[in-house]
Parts: C-alpha cells; structure tokens; sequence
C-alpha cells in the first residue's frame, strides 16, 4: 500500500508540475534561457522546410508564407537574446532561400498573391539579421541588409499618391482582393523598414521616406490625435478615401511604435518622442488587461484566426526593442513585459492529443489573462508569441542593434530591387499551391454590435 500511495503522490506532483507550465523566474537570466529553450524547440517542431523534398522558409498548411518569415524573425530574437546557436542554419536557409533568385522576397510560389505587408514581415526579419550580427550567408548568396533594401526600394515605387494622397496598397498587384484598400500594417512595414534602415545606414533618405509615411498615415485619419492607429482605409469610387477601418490591432501599434523608437535614436527630435510617448501609452492602454499584453479586437470574446493570434507577440518583440532604442521607456515597458512572460510561460502548459510535436506539457496556449492557464489553443502563432513574451524581458539587460558603424557587417545594394516588377501572371499557370500559398486574404466583416467595421484575416 504504501507504494502505491508513493505512485500516486509521484503522479500528482508531476501532474501538479505540468499544471504549472514552463517554469520560469523573470527576475534571472539563466530561468528566461531555460524556459525559451523548451519553447522554441516546441515551435521549430511546426516546421518542415528543412526535411528532405520540402521548401525551406515555408511551414506546412495551414499556416501562410509570412508566418514562416515572422517566425524567422522571432528566432534571430532567440539567438540574439539567449545566445543560443541550435537554429541559426535552418534560420539562414529559410532567409536566403525566400530571398532568392530575384533577391527581394518575391520567390515564384509567392508572387501571385502576395501582398506589401507579406513581403514586409520576411524584409523585417532579414533586417533584423543585419541589426543582430546574425551569422552572414556565403557572399554568393542574398545578403541580408541587401535584402532589405530591395523591398524598401520596391515599396518606394509601389508609393500610389493618386489615390488618397498617398500610402502603398495593401496588395501588390491589381487582381488580388484587397488592391482598393491602404492599411496600416503594409504602410507599417514600411515605415517600420525606412526607420531601421536610416539608423543602420545613416541615409537620410531612408529617414526622409520614414517621415513621410508617417504624417501620410495622419493625414488619411490612420493614426489619431491620440495614437490609436486604425487598419486602413478603402479607395472609394469616387477617389474621396473616406472609409476608414477602425479595428485596432496590437501589431498595427507596435510595429509604428518602434519605428519611431529608431527614429527617435538617430534624431533626439522632439517631435519623434512625442510620437514615440504617444503611441506608447496608448499602446499600454488599450492593448494590456490585468497587467499582461492580450489582443483587445477579439481575444476576450473569443473569435481570434489564426493570424490574429500572432499579433501580440509581435508587440511583445517590438516593445522590447524599444527598450534598447529608448531606454527612458524601460521603466514603463519593464514590468508589463515581466508580468506577461510571467503568464505566458504559465501558459505553455498544454499537452494535446494532435497538433503538437513537443515535449508534453510545453504547447503554448494563446491567451494570458487568468494567470496564464492553458486555455487550448495550440498553433505556431501561440506557440511563437510564448517565446517572443519569455525572451522578451532579456532585452532590458541586452544589447542594442548594431549599425554600420557600430560594428553591423551585413553588405548592402543601395539600388537593389530597383528593376521592373513583372507581373506574375506570366510567369506560369496558378497552381493549387499558389492560391493556398497566400499571405493576408482579407474580408471586410461589417461587426455592427461592435460599432465598427473589423479587419478580419482569414
């Protein structure tokens, strides 16, 4: 009898353990290592493109081609912040491979219904690779900053200021849904890109362009007196671009917050920390709950897709950059990113029957209210934002992005990109593979209880 008492008491410890998720101190280095250790290996089982016959950079169905690229982006995150090497050559080989052969993120299985904000997510990651010193591919191969400022140089002539003054599409090509629509996270991405690149490079040209994204985005009633930053607006027949989405989106908050923390670096203006300021407490206004990030648009209720799931990890990323960029922030953005990598790891507690490849106990659920219990939800999206919160309070003790004359050694191509775009078209007949191969496909969803019209990601 007591032996099986001994079991027993054995099981339900293990089991009380596992109830308690990734166990993790944020107060101490080595804990936050260990615990983003056990998640990222949960999130880099997701992937196949590194298998035999299977196309690196791309994850398998149901996740589309810019989740691969931010995922990418969180792990040159891992590496940077927890010095751990384990994936940095899949990580290379899924960049340079996306990359390649026209060398700007528009890979043929791609194209046909790839968006501005598609293409950004992968250009954001490899710029990230140039700011982090993340190990260089062969000279042979793209090169990371050059990479960059391709998709820069293509955003430049994709800029449309016939309709509504201004602002890059949200698609590339007219036959694509979503072409009559500007929003805010394809302006994002550029902006976002224009800002990095004038701190790394020191161009003013690139911090021209981050200006005048910027104060478009104000103009078109995109980005409010208060810093709310709205999803986009619709080109109207008659040309009057009055409709704008007010769906609010932790990504859309981040992703202009911290280009304004890079502007802010290189400038000291005072007009870009009162933009910095700005977006940063509404961003902790709206976009915190109890102390911990949580996607306000639809995580309570409970209707989050796939790609909306991601979004606060993205935030999660970006708000700890801007702890490096703007250190006065630090004392505001410490002790959410704290308390949320608290709950997040909480989180990642599950133990699927399907869905999940890693350890049991380790699936990283998607929300972070209620102490972080696992709430069963298991995706690459979930599981990518637990390592972006876990990592995220390292940043505070981390180091900053490097520039070029801080020691960055990515090679640049100032001019590259710059050719004609080709429509895609003629390329070669559409396959099943293109059209499930999409980045955002969007509807337009009319949400009258909520009062507003919501950007709905499918």
């Amino acid at each position: 009898m007591k032996g099986v008492l001994s079991a027993v008491a054995l099981a339900s410890a293990l089991l009380a353990r596992t109830a308690l998720g990734v166990e993790v101190n944020v107060d101490d280095d080595s804990s936050l290592k260990k615990a983003a250790s056990t998640i990222a290996y949960g999130l880099m089982k997701y992937y196949t493109g590194n298998n035999t016959g299977d196309v690196p950079g791309n994850l398998p169905d149901p996740y589309y081609w810019w989740t691969a690229g931010a995922m990418f982006g969180t792990m040159i995150d891992y590496w940077f912040l927890t010095e751990d090497s384990t994936y940095n050559d899949a990580t290379m080989q899924a960049i340079v491979h996306q990359g390649a052969p026209t060398k700007d993120f528009m890979p043929l299985n791609q194209t046909r219904t790839e968006g501005n904000d598609d293409q950004g997510f992968w250009a954001m990651t490899a710029m990230t690779a140039a700011e982090y010193k993340f190990p260089n591919p062969p000279s042979d191969q793209p090169q990371y900053l050059a990479l960059s400022q391709a998709v820069f140089n293509q955003y430049v002539n994709r800029w449309d200021e016939l309709d509504c003054g201004g602002g890059m599409r949200w698609q590339i090509f007219s036959f694509n849904n979503g072409y009559n629509y500007k929003n805010s996270i394809s302006n994002g991405c550029f902006f976002n890109m224009a800002a990095r690149l004038a701190r790394y490079t020191g161009n003013t040209t690139y911090a021209n362009w981050a200006t005048k994204v910027f104060e478009w985005q104000q103009k078109a009633g995109l980005i409010s007196d208060t810093y709310d930053v709205f999803d986009g607006i619709s080109i109207d027949a008659d040309k009057t671009c009055k409709s704008v989405n007010k769906a609010q989106w932790s990504y859309n908050a981040g992703i202009y917050l911290h280009g304004a923390a890079n502007m802010y670096n290189i400038s000291g203006d005072g007009t870009w920390k009162q933009r910095l300021d700005g977006l940063l407490k509404e961003t902790l206004t709206r976009f915190v709950k109890d102390g911990v990030l949580y996607e306000e648009f639809c995580e309570l209720n409970k209707v989050c897709n796939n790609d909306q799931e991601g979004f606060k990890g993205f935030l999660a990323r970006w708000l700890a950059q801007t702890t490096r960029l703007a250190p006065y922030t630090t004392s505001s953005i410490a002790p959410v990113l704290k308390a949320t990598a608290k709950s997040a790891a909480a989180a990642c507690s599950g133990s699927p029957a399907t869905g999940y490849k890693g350890p049991a106990g380790t699936a990283c659920g998607f929300s972070w209210l209620n102490n972080g219990a696992f709430d069963g939800i298991v995706s690459v999206p979930s599981q990518m934002d637990g390592l972006a919160a876990v990592i995220a309070p390292l940043a505070e003790r981390g180091r900053s992005p490097f520039t070029e004359k801080t020691g960055g050694t990515s090679k640049g191509n100032p001019n590259a990109g710059s050719g004609e775009q080709k429509d895609p078209r003629a390329l070669r007949p559409i396959t099943t593979a293109d059209k499930v191969g999409a980045g955002f496909i969007t509807l337009l969803c009319i949400v009258g209880a909520i009062g507003g019209t919501a950007f709905m990601v499918t």
